[in-house]
């Protein structure tokens, strides 16, 4: 029997957080708009925009002051993540309308099987087309879609045509839309890496998937295995679809930094922001307490390193948020260029954790569920009035370090 082709979609959400916003106030529409920290005092960190605001030369995390500087008309609107989550749920059950195998790879990205569903729904472009509206009519958001026959190419296609797209990279026309890119757009192949494949006459990525393998190696180590097979159109990984609740294995969240951040003020208030996400989504699962921090950093030359650290077993955004500064401050030299940041967590325990005696006589016990009651507290103020309405000192540009100093040691 012959081997049914794959038909995978990635789907990407338009500038997630400002549409959301948009479709919960339809007067925003039109207008430069960002999501950020304290509209009511206008300062923090943009931490979304839209089209119109994009237009204008406004990028993420940049300071709400610079961003009127470049728009004095700007339109200001705190964070509702809990609306954002809701949203991601809602766009979530459309996709299940025409499959179950729905891989999140963040709030407002999937990758989605299809193979299947074809035989029911069309072709893969018709699915995502019928996807493409479907979210626009209900819950007036756009979505950018990638169609393809592999995770690779499905997520290079929804990159290239935005916002409220549909494009395909197929068997038949990929070496037309991808090989005469340059090398450096293909996954895992970074600046350097991208120099390295330059000297030896790889500047596309079609030359990638024509060169000589072992030579590649050679050069890149096993890495270069790997990228020849994503050149070549031969990435077989499978979409991981979601899983029953004990079996959820890690929960986190990943931003890539419209700039090289290298100002560690900065990066602490990114891993806040970040774990205030990653904290959310662990009360969400109700997988209990995670028992370890594992950050990833990518630098200017596209390579990611990761590092973890074990932990008291927490949910809150605190800890985890303190855990991973301390382990970039302890990895990362100064002055270490940062293009993405990562936080995830993991080791959760599914049941009521048992304290031990030492941590009840010393208080730990108390002092853990007097901070939980806390963030519970926050999270349902935020819930109801807005993110903005309750903020981290951090977040909002606090030039303390809250008793790390800048190589991240203990004061």
């Amino acid at each position: 029997m012959e081997k049914r082709e794959r038909v995978i979609l990635h789907s990407d959400l338009n500038n997630f957080f400002a549409s959301v916003e948009i479709a919960r106030n339809p007067a925003l529409a039109g207008k430069p708009l960002i999501v950020c920290g304290d509209p009511k005092e206008r300062h923090g960190i943009v931490l979304a925009k839209n089209e119109e605001a994009k237009k204008l030369g406004i990028k993420t995390a940049e300071t709400v002051y610079s961003a009127l500087k470049k728009c004095p008309d700007l339109q200001m609107v705190g964070s509702h993540f809990h609306d954002y989550s809701a949203y991601s749920k809602k766009v979530m059950e459309i996709y299940g309308r025409f499959t179950e195998k729905v891989e999140a790879c963040s709030i407002d990205e999937c990758a989605l099987d299809m193979t299947e569903s074809t035989q029911l729904f069309g072709s893969g472009r018709e699915i995502a087309e019928c996807i493409r509206e479907t979210v626009k009519k209900e819950l007036n958001l756009t979505v950018s879609i990638g169609v393809s026959f592999n995770k690779v190419f499905e997520k290079f296609s929804s990159e290239l045509k935005k916002p409220d797209a549909v494009t395909e990279v197929s068997r038949q026309n990929y070496r037309q839309v991808v090989w005469p890119l340059p090398v450096s757009e293909l996954l895992l192949v970074g600046r350097s890496t991208a120099e390295t494949l330059h000297k030896i006459g790889v500047y596309t990525i079609g030359d990638l998937a024509r060169a000589d393998e072992e030579l590649v190696i050679r050069f890149l180590g096993k890495r270069g295995r790997q990228v020849c097979v994503y050149a070549r159109g031969e990435d077989e990984e499978p979409v991981h679809w979601e899983k029953k609740k004990e079996d959820v294995k890690s929960i986190g969240n990943s931003t890539t930094l419209p700039k090289d951040i290298t100002n560690r003020e900065e990066i602490k208030r990114w891993f806040y922001v970040l774990s205030e996400s990653v904290a959310a989504r662990l009360r969400d699962a109700d997988v209990g307490r995670a028992n370890t921090v594992h950050i990833v950093v990518r630098n200017e030359h596209l390579e990611d390193t990761t590092c973890q650290k074990k932990v008291a077993p927490t949910a809150l955004c605190g800890d985890i948020a303190k855990t991973a500064f301390e382990l970039f401050c302890k990895h990362f030299p100064l002055g270490t260029k940062v293009r993405m940041l990562g936080i995830t967590v993991s080791g959760f325990d599914h049941h009521i954790e048992q304290m031990s005696l030492d941590s009840l006589l010393s208080g730990e016990s108390a002092s853990y569920e007097k901070k939980e009651r806390a963030e519970n507290a926050i999270a349902k103020i935020r819930e109801k009035y807005g993110y903005a309405t309750v903020q981290r000192g951090v977040v909002l540009e606090d030039e303390k370090l809250n008793g790390l100093d800048i190589r991240g040691k203990k004061e």
